[in-house]
């Protein structure tokens, strides 16, 4: 899934984001409002994981959805 499929889907996928990401909060996913980079940016502030760990987890959980 592209970035624009990723954006255009924001609405089905985000109830599977919040069971992925449990720590992310709402105002987090209003935030994000279907940007993967800003998803990634989230990932990595709040469980304090590096850039290419955070990119590769939303790029593995893109494959599933």
């Amino acid at each position: 899934m592209n970035n624009d499929q990723f954006a255009g889907k924001w609405k089905q996928i985000r109830g599977k984001v919040k069971q992925r990401w449990g720590k992310l909060t709402d105002d987090d996913l209003d935030v994000i409002n279907g940007r993967a980079e800003e998803l990634e940016g989230r990932i990595q502030e709040v469980y304090g994981k590096t850039r290419e760990e955070a990119q590769r987890e939303v790029k593995d959980f893109c494959r599933e959805c």
